[in-house]
């Protein structure tokens, strides 16, 4: 049996449909925030692995969009050695269930606002920075 194809044009989003969505973000980035982010490696799972969640006392993978792994460009050192690249995760599963679930704003902007969330960690801003500059749950 073959798939009708008004069936296949609503498939949803891809891991790679989230991560040109995310590397479109990042294209857009004013100076200096894009040169803050060109290094940074980008990663999109299904969702987030068991270990990861536990490591944040979480049991939900619907309720992890996206993390930063890494250290902040505020806490780096010429004298650090890195033992892993400093990483963006964003997990479609978790992404596609808010952008269901809210109903009020477009894919694009909802990675944007994931992905430009998790750089600002790498910056060195907390989450009480970042809710004090974007108002995005209000």
């Amino acid at each position: 049996m073959t798939t009708p194809d008004f069936w296949r044009a609503r498939a949803a989003p891809s891991l790679d449909d989230i991560e040109a969505l995310a590397e479109a973000a990042r294209a857009d980035l004013p100076s200096p925030f894009a040169e803050a982010a060109r290094d940074v490696i980008l990663q999109v799972a299904e969702i987030a692995p068991d270990d990861m969640l536990e490591a944040l006392g979480m049991d939900d993978p619907l309720d992890l969009t996206g993390l930063y792994e890494g250290i902040p460009l505020t806490e780096k050192s010429l004298f650090d050695v890195a033992v892993q690249p400093d990483m963006i995760w964003l997990f479609r599963a978790a992404i596609l269930d808010e952008w269901c679930a809210r109903g009020d704003v477009a894919l694009d902007a909802l990675v944007t606002h994931v992905f430009v969330h998790e750089l600002a960690h790498h910056l060195g801003w907390s989450d009480d920075d970042i809710a004090r500059i974007d108002r995005w749950w209000e």
